[in-house]
Order: structure tokens, then sequence, then C-alpha cells
């Protein structure tokens, strides 16, 4: 059964929301627990729905990939 977009990115952001002090960016994988019987196409789609609105952004390290709220925790163009 699919995954309801709506409630799935409130899911996403209280989590973000919830882990704001400790840590500011995550796994694709860590998304992908939140939501065990959903397949992990259906929980990219709500992370990239979330990014083309601008409450999630991507950071890369070259390899990999991580997913974060806009605006916390340390950002490409700020680092050396």
């Amino acid at each position: 059964m699919p995954i309801d977009e709506a409630s799935a990115k409130t899911t996403i952001m209280d989590f973000l929301e919830a882990k704001k002090g400790s840590k500011t960016k995550f796994y694709f994988n860590n998304f992908t627990e939140l939501f065990p019987d959903a397949k992990p196409r259906e929980v990219k789609k709500v992370l990239t729905a979330l990014v083309n609105e601008g409450k999630v952004e991507y950071w890369s390290s070259g390899s990999t990939t991580l997913y974060g709220m806009t605006g916390m925790g340390k950002h490409a163009e700020g680092e050396d």
C-alpha cells in the first residue's frame, strides 16, 4: 500500500525537528526506517518533494548524499 505523501512529509519533518539539537544530516536509510512497510522509491519521492518545497536540502560529501533541514548544520557553500 502506498504511503500518504502529506502524512509522510509531516513524519519526516517531525523526525528532523526532534533531532535538531543533536544531528543535522541523515542518510536515506534513516528515513526508510520511519516507513518500514513502504518501498524505498516511495520514501525517495517524499524526500524529493520536500527538497523541491525548500524544507529539506541535500548535502553531498562527494560519495554520499545526506538530507537535512534547510539552513541547519554545515553546508557545501560554507565549507573550504
